[in-house]
């Protein structure tokens, strides 16, 4: 039986849709994401639906509130993690938002990022292969499928409708 960890991950986009706002997981080397650049994001509850664990997660790790957001995309990781758990991550695109960004949090340091750079930066190589569909303008979701093994993805598949 499939019984994933449900989660988000939400990507802040600057007003001017010229660089988003990432963590830097560099605060606790226990971390299994230690070292690379994220967006933002975590575990439903089971009280929420994934639109209010969203805006939940993006207030808690960047002091935002969330305006306006766009579904881009869901994302079924299996084997994901030092445990090889199972995720099915919903990723959203933070257009709009009001407040000011916390600079660090508990994971590590806030920063905003050029979007037509992030290739460069140190991150999950799976994440590689589907930001830019969350970035691309396509207005159609993405369903992607990435099984992980050993920390690397094993292949990558999507479709959008």
């Amino acid at each position: 039986m499939y019984m994933p960890i449900i989660g988000t991950l939400g990507y802040i986009v600057s007003p001017d849709g010229r660089q988003t706002l990432l963590v830097h997981r560099n605060a606790r080397t226990a971390d299994q994401h230690y070292g690379k650049y994220n967006g933002l994001g975590g575990k439903m509850e089971a009280d929420e639906d994934v639109v209010a664990c969203m805006r939940r997660e993006i207030w808690e790790e960047a002091g935002l509130t969330c305006v306006e957001l766009q579904l881009r995309g869901t994302i079924n990781w299996t084997g994901f993690g030092p445990n090889g758990e199972n995720w099915l991550g919903f990723i959203f695109l933070i257009t709009v938002f009001s407040g000011i960004p916390r600079l660090i949090n508990e994971e590590g340091e806030l920063g905003w990022h050029a979007v037509d750079t992030l290739a460069t930066l140190p991150m999950w190589e799976g994440d590689r292969l589907f930001l830019p569909l969350v970035f691309d303008g396509d207005p159609r979701p993405f369903h992607g499928y990435m099984p992980y093994a050993g920390g690397q993805p094993l292949s990558w598949s999507y479709s959008r409708l």
